[in-house]
């Protein structure tokens, strides 16, 4: 059994057991390396889609045994093309759960525990044990969203350097068509994903005049239920793009008005795509970089080659074609930065720390909670939560953060930047006026 199980990993030990000149400083080439990436390494894959089943599949192929899987979707007959792991039997039920099966049904030894649950769904606590998160979402969104939670673990020291033992790596993948991505984030070291959203191209957007008066295609009959026919018809009820019964809604209401103006292709998959800004999605585009995010993820938790520095882009429409431009970090990111300044006097409370957060420029946060030290100084919720922690809003934050001069706060919330609102989770560097020295040079929101 022993010999059949080395013969099963000996590429795997080629590459653990052999010195180079390609390898990361702290490489130590020894086979024990492979047994402890096999026992002891947690990896995170958020998304269970097309790039998703690809990823569970080679991660378990590369020697990672301890994986689980996060996805909020349910298997749909229109996935079948080129998520292969999914049967026609499955359609209906949560797809983590169905690829963890699979995958486990196939590889021996690998143990994947499926999440059917939005990523909004698990505390910061759940996203903290992994060793290492691999991405497959299809969502700008969402990335953003894993991208926060993920930098809020970072720590940076006096002198504004990040704590190398808080860095969690990310591996970001995303295909659209016959190209795609591959990525690697190090929060603190390489710009994150709030870094470069530049690169990503702004949302198609129609005029409401051509939606309500002289639509021309079927995205134009499916804007127009999701974007003034819901309004009309539920005022006062958020339309929810991951509720079946409001997405269905919307798709029957786009085929009538498609009906009416003699236009085809209405379907609802389509209808998911404008609705969520889905993006197409190829097989094979799929496996290619795949392979490249499951790759870097054992180069990072190994060393056994450098990294990818650090974006990968491919191009398949006229050949196989790859480049690897490297991403530059924002230091005044808000994300994965040493955190906004606040200067306040010892005697403001929670509360006051929070009307202050609302009314800061650059985070114009509302519905806060705040985290100190993985400690709950208050939460929005769930409602339990907040009633336990309701009565520490009176309390002076100097207090609830033992009476040190300064430190890191991580609040968590609604923000409204331009208009746009999203959830977010941000650090905030608190300093106490007449305690703390030091604090030159930098823009601060003073709190009395």
């Amino acid at each position: 059994m022993e010999e059949m199980e080395n013969a099963r990993w000996r590429d795997l030990d080629k590459l653990l057991t052999r010195p180079g000149n390609l390898v990361s400083p702290n490489f130590e080439p020894r086979k024990e390396l492979r047994e402890d990436l096999q026992e002891y390494v947690k990896v995170l894959v958020v998304g269970a889609g097309g790039l998703g089943c690809e990823l569970l599949k080679d991660l378990a192929l590369s020697g990672f045994k301890n994986i689980e899987v996060i996805d909020m979707d349910t298997i749909e007959v229109s996935n079948l093309n080129r998520q292969f792991l999914f049967r026609m039997q499955d359609v209906g039920q949560p797809k983590a759960v169905v690829a963890a099966r699979r995958v486990m049904e196939r590889v021996s030894g690998v143990n994947i525990v499926p999440h059917f649950c939005r990523i909004e769904d698990k505390d910061f606590e759940f996203y903290r044990v992994f060793d290492i998160i691999v991405i497959g979402l299809d969502s700008i969104e969402a990335r953003s969203y894993i991208n926060a939670v993920v930098c809020s673990f970072l720590e940076y020291d006096s002198d504004d350097k990040p704590r190398e033992e808080t860095i969690k790596p990310m591996v970001d993948g995303g295909t659209q068509g016959f190209t795609g991505h591959a990525r690697v984030i190090l929060p603190g070291m390489t710009a994150c994903f709030e870094c470069s959203m530049w690169v990503f191209p702004p949302q198609v957007k129609f005029p409401l005049c051509t939606l309500a008066e002289t639509p021309r295609t079927a995205a134009h009959c499916i804007e127009y239920a999701h974007l003034i026919q819901w309004d009309e018809e539920h005022r006062g009820k958020t339309f929810d793009a991951d509720n079946p019964e409001h997405m269905q809604w919307v798709y029957s209401q786009a085929l009538k008005r498609a009906d009416l103006y003699g236009i085809s292709g209405v379907t609802y998959s389509l209808t998911q795509g404008v609705v969520k800004n889905i993006v197409p999605a190829i097989a094979s585009t799929n496996a290619i970089l795949s392979s490249a995010c499951a790759l870097e993820a054992l180069k990072i938790v190994t060393g056994f080659s450098k990294i990818l520095s650090n974006f990968l882009t491919y191009h398949g429409a006229a050949g196989i074609y790859t480049t690897v431009p490297e991403f530059v970090k924002d230091n005044e990111c808000l994300v994965c930065g040493p955190g906004v300044l606040i200067e306040l006097d010892t005697t403001v409370t929670l509360q006051k720390f929070m009307d202050l957060l609302a009314e800061q420029p650059l985070l114009k946060m509302s519905r806060t909670s705040v985290m100190y030290q993985g400690n709950n100084l208050y939460m929005q919720a769930p409602p339990v939560l907040e009633e336990m922690t309701r009565s520490n809003l009176q309390i002076p934050l100097f207090e609830l953060m033992g009476k040190i001069p300064k430190d890191i706060v991580h609040v968590s919330g609604t923000t409204n930047i331009d208009d746009k609102k999203s959830t977010a989770s941000r650090k905030v560097r608190v300093s106490f006026k007449g305690i703390a020295d030091g604090v030159t040079d930098m823009d601060t929101a003073c709190g009395g």
